[in-house]
């Protein structure tokens, strides 16, 4: 179906930081299939672990226990504030389940009436019909019959207006701690803490959206470790399966509590396959020392792309982000961009807010961010001259 304005190009094989077409092009990939190939193409770990499972068991179903699925859920618990894990197959799925939850967990408590949701201008959360309403972008709800209701829009990284909105029927604030596609919004210092404050004091659940932030893209397992306060429910996909279809909510005790069986359920969520690779990921992203080496990394890409904003003064109007999760506002626009650093055989990303994403993965190299930053600046010299 023609759902995808896709570059004409294909790639036939991967390693590290890098892709190449069957006819032998190598491209360094700064958009990491969007923030999903945590540790590149055909890390060595990986390819062990899923081979290693593929010879025994693909597919049983979550009709009987899934050792892998236990394992995965108990290293998750351990390395984060969560109780309890619902594994599923995507970043869509995964914040959908979060919304049930939340609403859920209301229900169960004798308060039923609390079921609408505070989420925030510029998000997204996915393309069901649900978490279409919860980001409330036009453009994408446009054609689609009525807006799902019990969702409240309010201006990112504003706690007042949060404050205003919370009433009687709220259940929850959903939040990203940086908006990904929304334009690499990183929000103000205390903006987290003080929706964590707000929800205390509401009664109403914390919930945070970390499908792209999470799994060491920041340089912290999780973004919101940052700030130092944890929230009641969390959303995962992406990185967490390093290229392979896995998503995951994480939640506290109190806030599982309405998922009893026949409330919510996956066919596909957390099989012996997904749980193997996710398995794997841990193994690399928990080691001493490797987040460390992200968040280095991290400063290094800010910095190279603070350079371009100094050489390229007329197109970079700003660069945002944290960690390996990294964007720069552009006078154009990012399809444009994005178009010239694939002619520079460099691959990035769009967002909103004229902000192309770069997003390189975990692993990559000092060399390759150098070599990135540079082709970045000749697409942008391209670029510029296109317009003139």
């Amino acid at each position: 179906m023609g759902t995808y304005a896709r570059q004409n190009i294909v790639f036939a094989k991967g390693e590290g930081a890098w892709l190449e077409t069957a006819t032998g092009e190598r491209y360094l990939d700064f958009g990491s299939g969007i923030a999903v190939n945590a540790l590149g193409h055909a890390h060595p770990r990986l390819v062990a672990a899923l081979n290693a499972q593929a010879g025994k068991l693909w597919h049983t179903s979550n009709l009987y226990r899934v050792a892998g699925q236990e394992k995965l859920a108990e290293r998750l618990v351990a390395a984060t504030f969560a109780d309890k894990v619902f594994f599923c197959n995507s970043g869509a799925e995964a914040c959908e389940g979060a919304i049930k939850a939340a609403r859920r967990y209301h229900y169960v408590a004798g308060r039923p009436e609390r079921w609408r949701i505070i989420t925030f201008e510029g998000s997204f959360h996915g393309r069901t019909l649900a978490t279409l309403a919860a980001a409330g972008n036009p453009k994408y709800l446009e054609g689609f019959g009525p807006e799902m209701p019990g969702f409240d829009h309010v201006p990112f990284g504003d706690v007042e207006a949060v404050g205003a909105a919370i009433g009687p029927e709220t259940a929850a604030v959903l939040v990203e701690p940086v908006q990904g596609e929304g334009g690499v919004r990183v929000p103000p210092a205390g903006f987290l803490e003080g929706l964590r404050a707000l929800c205390d004091e509401a009664g109403i659940l914390f919930v945070l959206d970390e499908v792209q932030s999470g799994v060491g893209r920041t340089g912290k397992l999780f973004a919101h470790e940052w700030t130092g306060i944890t929230p009641d429910i969390m959303a995962v996909a992406k990185g967490i399966g390093g290229g392979f279809p896995l998503g995951a909510i994480l939640a506290t005790e109190a806030a599982a509590a309405g998922l009893v069986p026949g409330t919510h359920g996956s066919t596909f969520g957390g099989n012996p396959l997904a749980t193997a690779v996710g398995a794997a990921v841990l193994d690399v992203v928990l080691e001493p020392g490797f987040l460390a080496a992200v968040e280095q990394k991290g400063l290094r890409l800010a910095q190279g792309l603070a350079r371009l904003k100094d050489r390229h003064p007329a197109l970079v109007k700003e660069v945002r982000g944290q960690g390996l999760l990294a964007g720069i506002r552009i006078d154009a626009t990012p399809a444009d961009l994005v178009a010239a650093a694939l002619a520079e055989r460099l691959l990035v990303v769009g967002a909103s807010e004229n902000v192309v994403r770069v997003l390189p993965p975990l692993i990559v190299g000092d060399d390759e961010i150098s070599e990135g930053v540079e082709r970045l600046s000749r697409a942008l010299t391209r670029l510029a001259q296109s317009k003139t």
